[in-house]
This record gives structure tokens, sequence and C-alpha cells, in this order.
């Protein structure tokens, strides 16, 4: 079974505009991906990282389709301390978001 982690914006992307060709591809691809972990088909991982930024989403309708996405992913990733080494090693070798970076650790 593939193992995946998602970019935060896979369970966001259905509120993005459909008039764009490629959000509505995108967005299919994306539920493709959440109807095959509800077929475990693939493992979806879920981090700490998704956790704050699902958080801090300013629209309730939002967050909530993000926790219930939540609920297909089979592995929960914390803040360790592992991540943590990552996350140093991650953002001396370029210029990436400290979001990016955390993702890429988690990951």
């Amino acid at each position: 079974m593939a193992i995946l982690y998602l970019d935060y914006n896979c369970f966001q992307r259905r509120f993005d505009d459909p008039s764009q060709v490629r959000i509505q591809m995108e967005a299919l691809a994306c539920q493709e991906i959440f109807n095959r972990a509800e077929g475990q088909i693939v493992q979806l991982i879920w981090s700490f990282i998704h956790e704050d930024e699902t958080l801090l989403c300013p629209f309730p309708d939002r967050q909530a389709v993000a926790f219930e996405l939540s609920t297909l992913c089979q592995a929960r990733i914390g803040a360790e301390d592992a991540i943590y080494t990552l996350v140093r090693s991650f953002s001396q070798r370029g210029k990436f978001s400290a979001k990016d970076i955390l993702h890429v650790a988690s990951a």
C-alpha cells in the first residue's frame, strides 16, 4: 500500500476557484486520493502541521472539511525531536518557508 503525505492545499482544494481548469483537475485528483484512502488503497498521513494550519484557517466550513478528511489519515505524526532535527537541517540548506520545512520534515 502506498503511503502519501499530502500538501495541506489538497485538504482545501475543493474551495478554490472552479472556473480555472487547473483547479478543477487538481480538485478531482485530490478527491480521487481521498476516495482511495477511504477504500484503503493508499494510506494517508496527517501531521501536527496539518492540524496547525487547519486551526489557523479563518473559515469554519473549511476547517470542518479538513478535520473530516483527516479521519481518512491512518498515520499521525506529532512534533518529535527527530522532526526538529530535520527542520534544523533543512532550514540551513535553502530558502524555504517554515511551513514547507515542517511539512517536508514530517513527511
